[in-house]
């Protein structure tokens, strides 16, 4: 092998180690974006692996990746599909099922929005007529308190078909 050759060599090795440290890097950015969510860490782990991957990955390869139990990998999986951030893809390997990530904005807000969001509004609007139902005849600061909490109810309504229809959905 000559000088040239080695060089070549020293440089894909090192492209390999940058590969893991920025496949690592994507992973940890979406374990840390879900957590403000209030999504499992694993959740983040899962989507920023299949973001980064070039191929589709199976729950195996998620597994072993991550070192996660397989019920974990399963959970994050099902999470995601129901947020519409992965979907299935056709696997060569027989009956593996090989997922990738939905890599559009628009698909992954409209999602959290239409599984997450919008439950947490319909049931908002319960629970403040509770509240409300709870101070009648009451206190004028609680009064006020629940007005408020209603407000914001109201506004973030009005907000998320805006959100929607920016993003195309």
């Amino acid at each position: 092998m000559s000088g040239a050759d080695d060089k070549e060599m020293d440089f894909r090795v090192g492209d390999a180690d940058v590969n893991v440290e920025l496949e690592a890097m994507v992973r940890e950015f979406f374990a840390d974006t879900v957590r403000v969510l209030g999504l499992p860490r694993s959740v983040g782990e899962i989507y920023g692996s299949l973001f980064i991957s070039r191929e589709p990955l199976a729950l195996d390869d998620l597994v072993d990746l991550l070192g996660i139990s397989k019920g974990s990998g399963s959970q994050g999986l099902k999470m995601l599909r129901t947020l519409g951030a992965v979907s299935e893809v056709s696997g060569i390997e027989g009956r593996k099922i090989f997922y990738e990530a939905d890599v559009e904005l628009k698909s992954l807000v409209g999602g959290f929005i239409r599984e997450e969001v919008r439950p947490h509004l319909r049931s908002a609007r319960v629970k403040i007529g509770h509240m409300d139902a709870c101070n009648e005849g009451g206190d004028v600061h609680y009064d006020e308190r629940i007005k408020k909490l209603n407000n914001w109810r109201k506004r973030a309504g009005v907000m998320l078909p805006i959100l929607q229809k920016l993003l195309g959905k």
